[in-house]
C-alpha cells in the first residue's frame, strides 16, 4: 500500500493541471492548497476496493465545479480572502474525518455535496462587484473573483450591447454617438461598420465605415439606402471593450412633399414680375334693381309668357313713337298748339 508521502511530486502535477484546466477549475481548486486535496483524497476508494486520488480530484471538480458554486463565488473586489476563509471552514469537518482515512466513494460523495451546499449558502452573503454598470462591455473597474479562471476579471457582461432602434424621416441628418455608461481609456480606438438592409448582431455581416478616434458617425441626408445596422466597437491594443449597435430606420415622406418644395423654390427663384403672373380678372359689379328684376323674369317666366310681355312692349313703343311723330309735324306744319289752359293765360297778359 502506498503510504501518504509517496507521489506527492505526480499528485501536485495533477493538481496544478486542475489548476490550468480553464472553466473545469471549480472552487475547491481555485480557493484550497494543494496539500490540503491529497490528505482529503487520499483515502478515496472505488466500488472495487481501488484507492484513486484521480477519481477524487474529478469528484471534487464536479461538485465545486457547480454552476450555483461558480456563482456564490461571484464576489467583488477584496473579497477573495473571506471567500477562501469560508470554504476552509465547510472541508475542515470533511478533512479531519477523511484526512489519511479509506474511505468509499459514495461517503465522499455525500458528505462534499453538503460542503458545497454550505460554501453556496454562505458566499452568497459577500458583497457582488458595485462598480459594474449594466448592461454590456468590459469593465475593469468592476472586477470580479471568478472561479472558472481563479482570478479577477471584468465585470462578467457581455461585449454587445442590446440594439437601439432609431426611426429618422428621409432625408434628415441622422447622428450615431458611440457612448457607454462607464468610463473609457485614453487610448482607445473606434471602428464604425454597417450591415445593409438587416437587424443583426453578427460581426460577419458588417463592413467597415471607418477607423479612428471619433465617437460620432453623421448621416448628412438619410436615404433608404442607408437603413440597417450600424455598428461602433471600441477597443484597444490588448483588447474589446464593448460593441455598441443602432438599427436604423428610414421613413419615407409624402410623394407630394418634393414636389410642393420645389415650387416654393423655383417660385423663390423668380423676379417680382415673374412671380405676380396675370392679373387678377375684374371685379363684378353688382346687378342694380332693374337688371335684378329682369334676370329674375327671364328665370321665372314661362317662354310664352315672355314672348307676349316683350310683344305688348313693342306695341307701346311703336305707339308712343307714333304720337311723337304726329305733333312734330304738325308743328312743322304752323298749326296752333294746344297749350295747357295755365300757360295760355301767361302768354295773355304778357301781350296785353
Amino acid at each position: 500500500m502506498a503510504g501518504p508521502g509517496r507521489g506527492a511530486g505526480a499528485l501536485s502535477t495533477v493538481w496544478l493541471c486542475l489548476l490550468l484546466a480553464g472553466p473545469s477549475a471549480g472552487c475547491f481548486t481555485c480557493l484550497v492548497e494543494t496539500g490540503v486535496g491529497q490528505r482529503l483524497c487520499w483515502g478515496y476508494v472505488l466500488p472495487n476496493s481501488i484507492r484513486s486520488m484521480d477519481a477524487c480530484y474529478r469528484t471534487l471538480e464536479r461538485i465545486f465545479g457547480d454552476e450555483r458554486v461558480i456563482e456564490a463565488g461571484r464576489v467583488g473586489g477584496g473579497y477573495e480572502q473571506q471567500l477562501k476563509e469560508i470554504m476552509y471552514e465547510v472541508i475542515r469537518p470533511v478533512l479531519q474525518e477523511f484526512d489519511l482515512k479509506r474511505h468509499d466513494a459514495s461517503v465522499y460523495e455525500t458528505r462534499l455535496q453538503l460542503a458545497a451546499e454550505d460554501f453556496t449558502r454562505e458566499a452568497a452573503k459577500l458583497p457582488r462587484a458595485s462598480d459594474c454598470i449594466p448592461p454590456c462591455g468590459f469593465q475593469a473597474r468592476g472586477a470580479v473573483y471568478s472561479c472558472v479562471t481563479c482570478q479577477y476579471a471584468s465585470c462578467g457582461l457581455p461585449l454587445d450591447c442590446p440594439v437601439k432602434e432609431l426611426a429618422v424621416p428621409e432625408r434628415n441628418r441622422t447622428v450615431l454617438r458611440c457612448e457607454v455608461g462607464f468610463s473609457l481609456p485614453q487610448d482607445l480606438q473606434i471602428s464604425w461598420k454597417f450591415a445593409r438592409q438587416v437587424r443583426t448582431q453578427n460581426t460577419e455581416q458588417f463592413e467597415e465605415l471607418t477607423l479612428g478616434t471619433d465617437r460620432i458617425y453623421a448621416i448628412p441626408s438619410t436615404r433608404p439606402a442607408q437603413e440597417g445596422t450600424y455598428l461602433c466597437e471600441i477597443f484597444t491594443q490588448e483588447r474589446s471593450i464593448a460593441r455598441v449597435y443602432y438599427h436604423l430606420t428610414v421613413l419615407s415622406q409624402d410623394p407630394g412633399g418634393p414636389a410642393e418644395l420645389q415650387r416654393v423654390f423655383d417660385t423663390a427663384l423668380l423676379s417680382p414680375a415673374q412671380s405676380e403672373g396675370p392679373p387678377p380678372p375684374p371685379a363684378l359689379r353688382p346687378p342694380g334693381p332693374t337688371e335684378g328684376l329682369l334676370s329674375a323674369l327671364l328665370h321665372h317666366t314661362s317662354p310664352p309668357l315672355l314672348t307676349a310681355c316683350l310683344s305688348m312692349m313693342v306695341l307701346l313703343l311703336l305707339v308712343s313713337l307714333g304720337r311723337f311723330v304726329y305733333w312734330w309735324s304738325t308743328q312743322r306744319g304752323g298749326r296752333k298748339l294746344d297749350w295747357p289752359r295755365g300757360a295760355a293765360r301767361h302768354v295773355e297778359r304778357g301781350g296785353g
